[in-house]
């Protein structure tokens, strides 16, 4: 059955056909998101959720979105849709955090040319017949300095457009390079440094706990007398009444903002100010930039429901389509690792620890990571999936680590997973062979080589002679035909272990008949999805 897509909001109808050019049912209800009510009703019936702004992804809607496998959010913010839930559910949130990035950076430099030369005032003065041009005196921004907080994706264009312009252009970013600050040709500094020499200060980072407040009373108080201040990030990173009071005093020489702390912005302390130019959140409005981030979104969309390939999601690691070629049977083999430790523990587990070797270590390991969670989660909860089962070990207190290796033995990679509780620890290994078919090569230490079949007898037993005998004639006794059988010890008369690939469930009376024989100390039925 082809994926469903709901576009709840205003998209472009060649967005809308990109769903159809790649077999995907697609609903175009522009009007939806704002009708919380009708779209509770309907969003049971789809795979994927395309939205704008307006269209609000409570839990509650999540709730009822029961075959709900991706939310596409054309533009950057996502403050509407509810991330958490969506990923406790399983659901990948995506953005297209690029589709708007030079008409946001375009509208930064513009707010710039704005408040430098009082366009808004000088504007309304014209349009009102007066001819005031002595009134409205302006500075120059060649020569003059800009500090930029946040050299990111939007900043670096600020950057690039800024010393175009022939300013000299300062950055704080903690995470800007010194070879990606030269190549920008800006000088890297700390942010009080930046406050202190800035002419023109423009901000370009998230709202996180980090950068809530940057400019900050005290921030503020630091800044040049006669700076002048931008702002097409977000709302929330300036104290907007200490710039409004420093405004009015003259230390800050004037402000533009295009973001607010609350939206809509009805009534705010910048509002009414003659030195401040303010913009209803007009950063991504542009024709291009709004067509740009509707066909991201639904190629993204696409791509996901009909590959795997995830870009740009929020919460989950990205894959690219190449990437999900090459890495499926490697998400397939550590699913399948953690699966087995899952189904093999019955008491709380304490740390997951993930031993990446040879070329597989050079692969995407946070998705490779999420796979074997996932695997390990479903023994305990089969509904979670590489989105939600990260978020519950985190909710249980499970510490994940991972070590990468170069190549150590006679395979070129392996995984190895280990699980911890309070009273032991299992491992297991597994490797990918040139058929594509993932194995598993390693369990308690002992070297294997099994197949993975969808059902599974695993025992544990100390190497004499009978074991052989006694596991063939109980499952031929019962009629279970064994498609692969592996045996493998750690010396002789040590301890054993045996691995069966059989071709329907082993039933809990057999399993009981070889528990009777006294020979082993595990027998266990295992389950592995291999579709």
């Amino acid at each position: 059955m082809a994926p469903k897509v709901l576009v709840s909001d205003k998209l472009s109808e060649t967005a809308v056909q990109i769903f159809r050019d790649n077999d995907i049912e697609v609903d175009f209800l522009p009007n939806l998101g704002k009708e919380p009510e009708n779209l509770l009703e309907l969003i049971h019936n789809y795979d994927g959720l395309a939205i704008r702004s307006a269209t609000k992804v409570t839990e509650k809607i999540l709730e009822r979105a029961t075959s709900l496998k991706v939310i596409g959010r054309a533009g950057i913010g996502v403050d509407n849709v509810d991330i958490p839930a969506a990923s406790k559910r399983g659901v990948i949130v995506m953005n297209t955090p690029y589709g708007n990035m030079i008409t946001t950076a375009e509208h930064a430099i513009a707010l710039m040319f704005a408040v430098a030369r009082q366009i808004p005032e000088a504007s309304v003065s014209t349009h009102a017949g007066k001819w005031e041009k002595s009134r409205f005196m302006g500075v120059e921004l060649t020569g003059k300095t800009l500090g930029v907080i946040g050299a990111g994706n939007i900043g670096g264009i600020v950057c690039d457009r800024a010393v175009g312009l022939k300013m000299k252009v300062l950055a704080y970013d903690p995470f800007l390079s010194d070879d990606r600050a030269a190549r920008l040709g800006v000088t890297k500094v700390e942010l009080d440094e930046l406050l202190k020499r800035s002419d023109f200060i423009t901000l370009h980072v998230p709202l996180t706990d980090k950068t809530r407040n940057i400019l900050s009373r005290e921030n503020l108080g630091k800044t040049k007398n006669g700076v002048r201040i931008i702002n097409c990030a977000r709302g929330g990173l300036v104290d907007e009444e200490a710039l409004a009071e420093l405004l009015k005093s003259g230390h800050v020489a004037g402000a533009a903002f295009d973001v607010f702390a609350r939206e809509p912005a009805t009534a705010n302390p910048l509002f009414g100010l003659s030195n401040v130019v303010v913009t209803p959140h007009l950063g991504a409005s542009t024709t291009e930039a709004q067509e740009n981030v509707a066909l991201q979104v639904a190629q993204q969309m696409a791509a996901y429901l009909n590959t795997g390939a995830v870009e740009n999601a929020l919460n989950m690691p990205s894959v690219t389509a190449e990437e999900a070629r090459v890495m499926s049977p490697w998400l397939k083999l550590s699913e399948h690792l953690g699966a087995f430790i899952g189904q093999m523990t019955d008491e709380p587990i304490k740390a997951i620890n993930i031993l990446y070797d040879g070329r597989v270590s050079q692969m995407n390991l946070d998705a490779l990571g999420c796979a074997a969670i996932a695997g390990v989660m479903k023994a305990s909860n089969p509904d979670v999936n590489l989105v939600s089962a990260p978020v519950q070990a985190v909710e249980r207190g499970i510490q994940i680590s991972r070590t990468t290796q170069a190549k150590s033995g006679v395979f070129d990679g392996f995984i190895k997973l280990t699980v911890v509780t309070d009273t032991r620890e299992r491992s297991i290994a597994g490797t990918v062979f040139s058929d594509g078919k993932p194995r598993f090569i390693q369990i308690k230490g002992i070297n294997i080589d099994a197949e993975i079949g969808a059902h599974m007898l695993y025992t544990t037993n100390e190497d004499v002679p009978g074991i052989i005998g006694a596991l063939g004639r109980t499952m031929g006794t019962n009629g279970v035909n064994i498609a692969n059988f592996t045996l493998g010890r750690s010396g002789p008369g040590k301890a054993a272990i045996a691995l069966l690939y059989v071709d329907e469930p082993v039933a809990p009376g057999v399993i009981a008949e070889l528990k009777a024989t006294g020979l082993f100390q595990n027998v266990s039925p295992l389950q592995f999805n291999v579709a």
